[in-house]
């Protein structure tokens, strides 16, 4: 039994790890996939069961089975009970923490979060003329980013500018500069800038 119980603690162990480095909670073994269930409403949940807690069952399950085994005097059914109970007992405590403490602050984003026409900008690689490429710098969803940008209307933009991005088309934000958007009058009766 002793074999067994290190077996199941290695094994856990890795796969614990190899389930940390490549995604969370998730476990696909061939074409089965354990770690999210449909619940009545038609969306989706997290199992209690999935590839997170299975391996955190087999990491305590295996290291008290096994230090248990080498170095107490209880008999064999009794370290068996021990361990299963051990074993619930981590995965029931992982999922405590990892699953009902932290993903319930996780939320996706919607499509207007992070859409980018309108996004205010500052030019951090100036945008040369005739369709020349440049860069900008924003804040979107609370972080810094960058991305490349081409002026829309062809005209140079020098380094520090405020833009705004008027469209987004294959990974380049066209801009035009936030001064001459804020220069001119909207008239909604004609729908054109004045």
């Amino acid at each position: 039994m002793e074999t067994i119980y290190l077996v199941c603690f290695i094994v856990g162990l890795v796969l614990s790890v190899l389930s940390v480095a490549g995604g969370f909670a998730h476990l696909h073994i061939g074409r089965m996939h354990v770690g999210h269930v449909h619940t009545h409403n038609g969306t989706h949940g997290l199992s209690s069961v999935n590839g997170f807690t299975i391996t955190a069952f087999l990491c305590w399950f295996g290291g008290v089975g096994y230090l248990l085994d080498r170095y107490s005097i209880f008999i064999t059914p009794l370290i068996l009970l021990l361990s299963v109970l051990s074993g619930l007992l981590g995965a029931a405590l992982l999922w405590a923490i990892l699953f009902k403490l932290l993903l319930p602050h996780e939320r996706v984003l919607t499509t207007e979060e992070t859409e980018m026409p309108g996004v205010l900008a500052h030019v951090s690689d100036s945008i040369r003329d005739n369709g020349g490429i440049g860069e900008i710098i924003f804040s979107q969803t609370g972080a810094r980013r960058s991305n490349a940008a081409r002026s829309e209307d062809g005209a140079p933009i020098q380094r520090g500018t405020e833009v705004v991005v008027i469209r987004y088309e294959r990974g380049i934000a066209y801009v035009r500069r936030f001064d001459e958007l804020s220069t001119h009058t909207f008239d909604e009766r004609t729908d054109r800038a004045t």
